[in-house]
């Protein structure tokens, strides 16, 4: 591959570029605030002032990842470059954009001769060091363009990821990255995967509330007893049938501050979730674990307890995602 780009440093944008940047790989960066920009230069990264200049920067065929917030972010900034880049070239979304978008949007750019694909990627802001997860939609001669680059984004063969992730049943396949199918099946797959994520956030946080109300003064005395929510979250890390990444983070965020003061439990859902009810109910699919997960998020930010705070603290610990402000 001759010439990569990143437009969109976010939390995510910067963490992709500081992977591939520690893997070898040339990355030209652009980002509407300059800040990003000049840290990642200081890291190796060759700074553009504008998407022309990242385009101009880069030899065929050029390939430009998306990192930005979906909608009409992401609609500008594919309508720009469809008049920027030239047939043969690579356009990736990777942002967490609607999987009915990936369709249109590849179609703009088929007539260009530029290919399209929408690149689901989970990871949070600690992709950097443990790979990303891809789920890739769109033509394989693209996929194939950029295999250098999944290659060095997901955590590879020797299972960097840590945790108790055993072997993959099929050497074949490569640890965190998937194929998904037509444009649009990759977005759809990432949209899936958060709305599993929120109903598995929701149970463990769930359960955290009923231990931090049983570690509290009960209606009665007997049912009082002396639980350490830190060491209990810590013992369940390890061999537990619950372990995962979100009980590690949850460790953290109880050792750190066992009380969760820093949070108030208001929790934001970015769409994934309500996009994905919405094709289960089309689909006559029941996920009433994901539509309780998504009602309580909307809830938490009416009220107050314990495992929405446990669930702010997950979300910032994987993504760095801050609560919503208080409503007035």
């Amino acid at each position: 591959m001759a010439g990569f780009g990143i437009y969109g440093l976010g939390r995510m944008g910067q963490a992709i570029a500081r992977r591939l940047l520690r893997q070898g790989h040339e990355v030209h960066v652009y980002n509407r605030s300059p800040d990003p920009i000049a840290l990642l230069a200081k890291e190796g990264a060759q700074s553009a002032a504008s998407l022309a200049d990242l385009v101009g920067q880069l030899e065929a065929p050029r390939c430009i990842w998306l990192m930005l917030p979906a909608g009409e972010a992401t609609d500008q900034a594919i309508l720009a470059l469809a008049d920027l880049l030239s047939p043969g070239d690579v356009l990736v979304d990777g942002g967490n954009s609607n999987w009915r978008d990936a369709h249109r949007r590849a179609m703009l750019l088929e007539q260009r001769g530029v290919a399209f694909l929408d690149v689901g990627t989970s990871g949070g802001v600690h992709g950097v060091e443990r790979g990303f997860c891809l789920m890739v939609g769109g033509p394989d001669e693209a996929i194939d363009i950029l295999d250098p680059v999944f290659d060095s984004l997901s955590p590879g063969r020797s299972q960097e990821s840590g945790g108790p992730t055993p072997p993959n049943p099929n050497p074949a396949r490569r640890p965190g990255f998937v194929r998904t199918g037509a444009s649009g099946s990759g977005h759809f797959v990432k949209m899936v995967h958060n709305g599993i994520e929120y109903g598995m956030m929701q149970a463990i946080a769930e359960g955290f509330d009923l231990l931090a109300a049983t570690a509290t003064p009960a209606t009665r005395a007997s049912e009082k007893f002396d639980l350490k929510l830190d060491a209990i979250a810590d013992a369940w890390r390890s061999s537990s049938v619950i372990s995962s990444w979100l009980i590690d983070l949850a460790a953290a965020a109880l050792n750190s501050d066992p009380k969760l003061s820093a949070f108030a439990g208001r929790i934001e859902d970015s769409g994934e979730g309500r996009w994905m009810l919405h094709d289960a109910i089309e689909s006559n699919i029941p996920t009433p674990a994901l539509a309780s997960a998504l009602f309580a998020r909307i809830q938490s930010r009416r009220d107050n307890a314990f495992g929405n705070q446990l669930i702010s603290a997950m979300r910032m610990g994987f993504g760095g995602h801050k609560e919503p402000p208080a409503r007035t």
